[in-house]
């Protein structure tokens, strides 16, 4: 899958999503919001609705898929039962197994770590952190658990929760632009 995605389902963590692609467009990168649904429309867990760029349908037709770069990235927010609606939807898992398999990034942030990437058939040796009580399916698939605000590990970056959206989103951003478009943007946000 060619590009930068950031997946919503009814129940996501608003803050997380949002404050993602806020970082990310502000550094330049062409994140696509997408909804899991035939609908653009997807409702956060606080009952916020949102107006997805694409629904599913229009993201499957419009993308590109085949191999991809590390710097063509998945993302996931959490949010519950967001990070749950995302898991089972196959499709979309789907998708993510063959986008892993082929070395592009996944990124999610507070349940999705272990809800989305856990469903991943191997973690064993990556550092993944996800908000406090969730650790347990990483640690199950092998992943290294660390209670850390953010963790990069090669194609792979985790979020511990809502609190941490900027340097999630500045880590992704980091990941695909480098860190001097990533310094720009902190910059300009006064951080």
């Amino acid at each position: 899958m060619k590009g930068t995605y950031i997946f919503l389902a009814d129940g996501f963590e608003i803050s997380e999503a949002l404050t993602t692609v806020n970082m990310l467009r502000r550094g330049g990168v062409n994140v696509k919001t997408v909804s899991i649904y035939d609908d653009r429309i997807v409702t956060s867990s606080n009952r916020i609705p949102v107006i997805a760029d694409m629904a599913f349908g229009e993201f499957k037709a419009s993308t590109s898929f085949g191999p991809c770069l590390k710097t063509d990235v998945m993302i996931f927010p959490g949010g519950m039962p967001g990070s749950s609606n995302l898991a089972a939807f196959g499709k979309l898992m789907d998708i993510m197994m063959q986008h892993h398999a082929e070395g592009g990034t996944l990124a999610a942030i507070c349940a999705a770590p272990s809800v989305v990437l856990g469903l991943l058939p191997d973690l064993s040796g990556k550092k993944m952190t996800c908000y406090d009580g969730f650790e347990d399916a990483l640690i199950a698939k092998g992943a290294e658990y660390v209670k850390e605000g953010v963790v990069v590990d090669g194609n792979m970056i985790t979020g511990r929760g809502p609190g941490w959206a900027v340097e999630f989103g500045l880590a992704i951003l980091t990941h695909i632009k480098g860190q001097e478009v990533a310094d720009k943007v902190k910059a300009g946000l006064m951080l």
